[in-house]
């Protein structure tokens, strides 16, 4: 990054790729924070998303993100996974955490947090049959609206989820 660019950037609260970054951002994909990773490589925190890093960097909105900690140079993240539709809702469920140890963090910790928390504009936990589950209102980067996901607690009867799930859609479509 030249002087003038890491001028730039901090005088617009915005980063800029580093060097060797090998993904494309969208057209109105702004990057908002850059951290070190121990070892090599960067994560690329975005306004779409996190960049994980690795030989082909991927990204994970951050309607995808179902938490993120950070505690003593590592931020934990819980992505989560699409698995099917119900009546309009997305049913979710959560992949294994991924530990990410950051050498130099930068705005990364904050950044995230502040856009996990600010993605969700509504939550609430429903007991059901064998458990319960969330069902999350959340704002999908780079579209118009609001997404409703639904992600069931281990041991619930996933049809009576999918019922419910159906039913709570068709009612927020009203």
């Amino acid at each position: 990054m030249s002087w003038l660019s890491s001028v730039l950037a901090r005088l617009t609260g915005r980063d800029e790729l580093p060097d060797g970054f090998g993904a494309r951002l969208e057209a109105d994909e702004r990057v908002l924070a850059v951290g070190e990773m121990a070892g090599g490589g960067h994560m690329v925190v975005t306004s779409w998303g996190v960049w994980l890093p690795g030989s082909e960097p991927r990204r994970v909105g951050w309607h995808l993100i179902s938490k993120a900690t950070w505690k003593d140079g590592t931020i934990v993240l819980v992505e989560a996974e699409e698995s099917g539709d119900a009546g309009g809702a997305v049913l979710i469920i959560d992949r294994p955490a991924r530990r990410l140890r950051l050498a130099e963090p930068g705005r990364v910790p904050q950044v995230v947090h502040e856009r996990v928390t600010g993605s969700i504009r509504s939550r609430h936990h429903r007991d059901l049959p064998g458990g319960g589950a969330w069902f999350l209102q959340r704002k999908v980067p780079g579209r118009d609206g609001i997404v409703l996901q639904v992600r069931a607690d281990p041991g619930t009867d996933e049809a009576v989820v999918r019922q419910v799930a159906t039913d709570v859609s068709r009612k927020l479509a009203r």
